[in-house]
């Protein structure tokens, strides 16, 4: 899938679930619990010594048994974990910070690249480097404030708050009311508690309802 097919689908599902795991056990039954709830695009972070062993692992299930599933690296800032990770199947690179070397790296290998950016200089940066998903991080620092007051000057560039973003309904539409495509789910959808209790299903009932409400904020 081509980075503009990407990029819809982000668009499409609003909602970019993110997460890390040392088990790849566990980190499978995570993907296939969002996968049957809907979630075709699912960012996994570069956070741990097992990151890319994982990540590789993954990219072998995603064939064997979720057709039309995108996995993204997250957490990618450098140039080397950006070659590897694509090596390891990654369709998109997201990062935490504007890195312009990683997103030559992706782009190079037509893979999507979504930059980290928290101030205008930096989105400037981003957009000439040749970005078009913009990773506003952290989202609970900045707020949907801040990307009202400088989303008319980026008119071409979509955004993607993450970092803080809450699962409800008023804080959602927030966000969605000041011009996001997609929000950045992590520790608000995917906590600790239920990773660590294996609770897949209520991992899948949450990100369903997550999605619902999403479509629902979007159609008002």
């Amino acid at each position: 899938m081509g980075s503009k097919k990407i990029v819809e689908l982000i668009r499409q599902q609003g909602m970019l679930p993110l997460f890390y795991h040392e088990d790849a056990h566990v980190c499978h039954e995570v993907v296939k619990a969002l996968y049957a709830a809907g979630i075709r695009l699912v960012e996994f972070t570069n956070r741990g010594d097992h990151a890319l062993r994982n990540f590789k692992f993954l990219t072998d299930k995603r064939d064997e048994e979720m057709p039309g599933l995108v996995l993204a690296a997250g957490t990618i800032k450098n140039a080397k974990d950006a070659k590897a990770f694509i090596k390891a199947g990654a369709k998109c690179i997201i990062s935490p910070g504007l890195d312009t070397e990683a997103g030559k790296r992706a782009q190079d290998a037509g893979v999507l690249w979504i930059p980290g950016c928290m101030s205008p200089t930096e989105i400037m940066a981003a957009e000439s480097a040749g970005a078009e998903l913009i990773k506003l991080f952290p989202g609970s620092l900045l707020g949907p404030g801040y990307l009202k007051a400088i989303r008319e000057v980026f008119p071409s560039l979509l955004f993607v708050p993450t970092g803080g973003v809450k699962l409800d309904r008023e804080n959602l539409k927030a966000w969605f009311d000041a011009g996001v495509c997609a929000v950045g789910m992590g520790s608000r959808l995917l906590d600790t508690e239920l990773l660590s209790s294996a609770n897949y299903k209520e991992i899948s009932s949450r990100a369903m309802s997550a999605l619902a409400l999403i479509r629902e904020i979007r159609s008002l």
